[in-house]
C-alpha cells in the first residue's frame, strides 16, 4: 500500500518544489507500481483503500501515518482564533494560529497544501488507470471506484478552497515536471467539486447497511454537496441536497439508548461518542459517514492518527490528588481550552438540554489518587486557578478516551470518528433556509435537533445565523472544524473579535491562509500571486 501511495504522490512533488529525479529513477516494477497494480478489480480496491488511508491522516500528528503532517496540533489549528477555544498547552506549532503570526512557511500552511494535493494525485492516478483498464469482475466496478475516488478529490479540494481560495485545479496525471501552474478561480474549483460530488452521489451505493463500516455511500456525497452549495450561494440546491439525506429513510437522530454501554448511566447523545458506538453495526443510525480510526484494528488509526483527546482533556493529572485514569479521558494536554461564555454560563444551554448533561460536559471532578487519602473521593473545586493552569475546568467528553489494556497515558484517540451525521444535515438545511430568508423553515430544522436534545423550540424570529452558530456549538463542538464554518457563514472576524481576546487582531484577510512560499518560489514559469495581507 505504501508503494502505491508513493507512486501516486508524484503530482504532489510538482507542488512541493522538491526534486523528483530520485523518484523517477526507482524501478517499481518489482513492487506495487500502478502499471502492474491497476489491472484488475482487486488492484483498484487496493488503490481505493489507499484513498481512505490518506484521508484518515488529515489530523495525523508526528508521523506514523499514510500522510504525516509532521507536527502536533493540526486539528487544533482549525479551532483556535475562532469563538470557541484558546490555547492551553501553548504548543509552539499552535500558537501562531492563535496569535495570527503564521506565515507562508508555517508547517501546517505548507502541509495541508501537500496533504490535499497528495490525496488529489492519488485520485487522479486511479481515475486515469480506470479509464484504461478493461479487466473488471463486474460491469459496475469501474464506475463504483470512480465514484469513491471523485468523492475524495472533492473532499481534498474542499480543504484547499476554504484555506487558500484560488488554487490550481488538476484532474490529470502530469507527464512532465511543471513550473507554470496558475491559480484557478475559487468559483471554478467549486464547480468541479460539485461535479465530483454529483457523480459520486449518482454512482455510490444507496443502502448503508449493504456496505462495510466506513465505506462511502451516496449520502455522504449529498451531505457534502449541501455544504458546497452553501459556499457557491446556491441555497435552494443546498436545501434540496440536505433534504434528500434527511428523507432517505436510512438515518435518524438517536433518541433512545444504544450500543456498548446502553445499560449504564448516560443518554442517547453521549452514547454516540462511546468507543464502538460510531458505526451502524452498533445501532447508531445517525452517522452518515464514519472514518475508521479504531484502536489496534486492521484498517484503523495508528498511534499518531488522531490526538483530539490530548487537545480537549485537561491536565487534571497535574493537580494534587489526581492520577491518570481512563474514565477521565486518559492523559490530556489541554492543547485547547473552551471559553467560559459558552461552556460556563447559565443561559447558553437550556436546563433540559441533554447536551449539557454530566455525561456530555464534565463539570464536577473528584480526587482519585489513593496516594492522597485525605483527598480521595472528595470533590475537586473548579477555580480560576485550576482553569488558568488548565488542570480542572468544564470540558466536553466527546473525546474522552483511555485504553486499560495499554495505559491511560496512551497518546492516541483511536475511536472511529463520525465525519458527517444527520444532526449536522439538519443544521445545513437551516443555514440554507436562513440564506433564503425562510425563518420559519430554518426554525423548523433547528427545532428537530433541539427536540432530540430536550431543548425547547425556538420561534422563527430567533432563527438567525448567530443563533445557528450557537446551536452548532451545542451540537457539534469539537466535531466540526470551527474555522471552516465561520468562514463559510462570513462570521469569522465578527465572532472571533466578540468572544476571543487572544485573537482579536483578526481581520478579513485571515479568512484565508497564505499560499505556501515553497509553491510560489518553485513555480517560476508563471505568476503565482500570494493571498492579500501576507
Amino acid at each position: 500500500m505504501k508503494n502505491i501511495l508513493k507512486v501516486a504522490a508524484a503530482t504532489l512533488l510538482l507542488f512541493s518544489g522538491t526534486s523528483c529525479s530520485d523518484f523517477l529513477d526507482e524501478d517499481l516494477k518489482k513492487e506495487l507500481a500502478p502499471d502492474n497494480t491497476y489491472t484488475s478489480t482487486y488492484g483498484f480496491q487496493v488503490g481505493v483503500n489507499g484513498l481512505y488511508g490518506w484521508a484518515r491522516s488529515e489530523f495525523n500528528t508526528w508521523g506514523g501515518g499514510t500522510a504525516s503532517l509532521s507536527q502536533a496540533c493540526p486539528y487544533e489549528a482549525f479551532q483556535v482564533a475562532t469563538d470557541i477555544v484558546y490555547t492551553g498547552h501553548k504548543d509552539g506549532s499552535l500558537l501562531p494560529f492563535e496569535n495570527l503570526s503564521y506565515t507562508s512557511s508555517t508547517t501546517f500552511v505548507e502541509n495541508y497544501w501537500k496533504w490535499s494535493y497528495g490525496l488529489i494525485a492519488n485520485v487522479n492516478e486511479l481515475l486515469t488507470y480506470a479509464d484504461k483498464n478493461e479487466n473488471w469482475n463486474a460491469p459496475t466496478d469501474k464506475v463504483g471506484f470512480q465514484a469513491e475516488a471523485r468523492f475524495f478529490r472533492a473532499y481534498a479540494y474542499r480543504y484547499l478552497v476554504y484555506l487558500y481560495g484560488d488554487v490550481p485545479y488538476v484532474e490529470t496525471i502530469e507527464g512532465q515536471f511543471r513550473i507554470d501552474f496558475t491559480r484557478t478561480p475559487k468559483a471554478e474549483v467549486l464547480g468541479h467539486i460539485i461535479d465530483d460530488l454529483k457523480f459520486a452521489a449518482e454512482n455510490l451505493p444507496e443502502n448503508p447497511d449493504n456496505v462495510e463500516a466506513g465505506k462511502l455511500t451516496k449520502w455522504p456525497a449529498l451531505h457534502l454537496l449541501s455544504e458546497m452549495y452553501l459556499l457557491t450561494g446556491e441555497y435552494a440546491k443546498s436545501e434540496e441536497a440536505a433534504q434528500q439525506v434527511i428523507n432517505s429513510g436510512y438515518f435518524q437522530l438517536m433518541t433512545t439508548r444504544f450500543g456498548a454501554q446502553k445499560d449504564l448511566p448516560g443518554d442517547p447523545f453521549s452514547d454516540m461518542f462511546i468507543e464502538y458506538n460510531q458505526n451502524r453495526t452498533s445501532g447508531n443510525k445517525e452517522a452518515i459517514w464514519v472514518m475508521q480510526l479504531e484502536y489496534n484494528t486492521t484498517g484503523g488509526g495508528g498511534k499518531y492518527e488522531d490526538w483530539t483527546k490530548r487537545a480537549w482533556v485537561p491536565k487534571y493529572w497535574n493537580e494534587t490528588g489526581f492520577t491518570l485514569c481512563d474514565s477521565l479521558g486518559g492523559r490530556g494536554l489541554a492543547q485547547i481550552v473552551p471559553f467560559k461564555w459558552w461552556i460556563d454560563t447559565d443561559n447558553f444551554y437550556a436546563n433540559s438540554d441533554i447536551r449539557n448533561s454530566k455525561y456530555n460536559i464534565k463539570r464536577t471532578w473528584y480526587y482519585n489518587n489513593p496516594e492522597t487519602p485525605e483527598l480521595l473521593g472528595k470533590e475537586a473545586p473548579v477555580t480560576e486557578s485550576t482553569w488558568s493552569k488548565c488542570t480542572i475546568y468544564p470540558v466536553i467528553t466527546k473525546f474522552f478516551y483511555g485504553k486499560t489494556d495499554d495505559s491511560p497515558s496512551y497518546e492516541g484517540n483511536n475511536k472511529d470518528r463520525m465525519k458527517f451525521r444527520l444532526a449536522e444535515t439538519y443544521l445545513l438545511l437551516a443555514e440554507a433556509r436562513i440564506r433564503q430568508n425562510n425563518a420559519n423553515g430554518a426554525a423548523e430544522a433547528i427545532n428537530v435537533v433541539r427536540k432530540r436534545a430536550g431543548a425547547p423550540d425556538i420561534a422563527a424570529s430567533q432563527a438567525t445565523m448567530d443563533f445557528l452558530l450557537d446551536e452548532r456549538i451545542r451540537e457539534l463542538v469539537g466535531e466540526e472544524l470551527r474555522r471552516l464554518t465561520l468562514v463559510r457563514t462570513g462570521k469569522l472576524v465578527e465572532r472571533t473579535k466578540k468572544y476571543n481576546s487572544y485573537s482579536n487582531q483578526i481581520d478579513e484577510h485571515h479568512a484565508l491562509w497564505p499560499i505556501p512560499q515553497t509553491i510560489i518560489d518553485s513555480n517560476t514559469g508563471a505568476d503565482f500571486p500570494q493571498n492579500p495581507g501576507y
